[in-house]
């Protein structure tokens, strides 16, 4: 081995030692698991006198999730006029992609068994939703299952 060579070598050395340890701690936190959505049931309501169906979900495996997750983040980006909005956003999708509803203030894991959509009196619902739960701190999604929306 030349002089250069080792000179190279011995320079390397820490940045391995560094990307060894930091790996070592990201391997180490055990990973949150994909939510599993079902749906409750559904409800019929009216606001301003029009008639809706509000489609009502739960994740079953919500205890999985810390609190942390959902605590206020006002450090992060304000959710319209709410400037303590949590540090998780859940949104509901159907199948294909697009958007039905959002909370971005759930507060705690355990009011995951509340989040909806609303549509129409008489306005066919898609055949499955899914939601995405996005840690805005980490910039971590986790996606649900298909969920069907018919009791």
């Amino acid at each position: 081995m030349t002089f250069n060579s080792l000179k190279k070598s011995l320079l390397l050395f820490p940045l391995l030692v560094v990307v060894i340890l930091a790996t070592q701690s990201v391997v180490s936190a055990p990973p949150l698991p994909n939510p599993v959505l079902y749906l409750m049931g559904t409800e019929a309501f009216s606001t301003s006198g029009n008639p809706f169906v509000r489609y009502n979900y739960d994740v079953l495996n919500k205890d999985a999730y810390p609190a942390e997750l959902f605590a206020a983040a006002p450090a992060l980006p304000a959710c319209g006029a709410n400037t303590k909005a949590s540090r998780t956003w859940v949104d509901i999708f159907d199948q294909s992609g697009k958007r039905l509803n959002g909370f971005c203030a759930l507060g705690k894991p355990d009011n995951l068994r509340g989040i909806w959509f609303a549509l129409g009196e008489g306005v066919v619902p898609p055949s499955y939703v899914y939601i995405e739960m996005t840690d805005r701190q980490t910039s971590t999604k986790y996606k649900s299952n298909l969920a069907d929306t018919t009791p």
